[in-house]
């Protein structure tokens, strides 16, 4: 499956791993840097999501999707644990959930750019607890690449994602792409009640914020982890 990720905003706050366990199955270990563990909110768009190497579908390979992101590692690898996924586009939501059994919910969401500033606004669907984000964000800062060690790279350079399969087993899909290009950032994040469904405080001190404009990436199918 090949996908390009535009206009994406990495928002991470600190969060203690034991607040999050009870997230992940008993297998999967909740990754720290120095001393603590990270949660990610991250809205982007996506564009040419289709399997290769058929051509882009008009309504069907580009949308809109916001991410609450966990990081994990199973057997010495490190991958993304995905808590929530909500995307604007009902086909992507249930072939994402029938196939990868990934955490997918349908919003209603609009991305506009003004200026190079990038307006975000999402609502999920369904009844209960309102799910929302509502932020206007962008670059401050020329492209670096993230060196290892750093938390940068900690919360970036990731190439698979781990999910649980309804029979209980452990799967993960290898994801592909270039080092990102990130950019320091700015954002105005007037509503963010994304993890609030799943009991998980973003509180304390603003959240650390990178930008991508564009990513190019190939996710591959997913595979039971051994």
């Amino acid at each position: 499956m090949r996908q390009t990720w535009r206009d994406l905003l990495f928002a991470h706050w600190p969060v203690p791993a034991a607040r999050l366990r009870g997230l992940v199955p008993p297998s999967v270990t909740i990754q720290e840097f120095d001393g603590t563990s990270w949660v990610g909110v991250v809205p982007f768009r996506m564009e040419g999501v289709m399997a290769r190497p058929l051509p882009d579908l008009p309504g069907i390979s580009a949308f809109a999707e916001l991410n609450l992101r966990l990081y994990v590692e199973v057997g010495g690898k490190p991958g993304v644990w995905f808590v929530s996924l909500d995307a604007a586009n009902r086909l992507a939501v249930w072939a994402a959930r029938r196939f990868f059994h990934l955490p997918y919910f349908h919003a209603a969401m609009e991305v506009h750019d003004q200026g190079g500033r990038i307006h975000y606004r999402s609502l999920r669907d369904g009844e209960g607890p309102r799910v929302a984000f509502r932020s206007s964000y962008g670059p401050t800062s020329d492209i670096i690449e993230a060196r290892p060690g750093t938390l940068e790279h900690f919360l970036t350079e990731r190439y698979c994602l781990y999910t649980q399969h309804p029979s209980g087993a452990l799967i993960r899909a290898e994801i592909h792409h270039t080092p990102w290009p990130l950019q320091s950032a700015t954002a105005e994040i007037d509503e963010n009640t994304i993890a609030d469904a799943q009991g998980i405080p973003l509180t304390g001190p603003p959240p650390l914020l990178h930008f991508s404009r564009r990513l190019d990436v190939v996710v591959w199918p997913p595979e039971r982890v051994a």
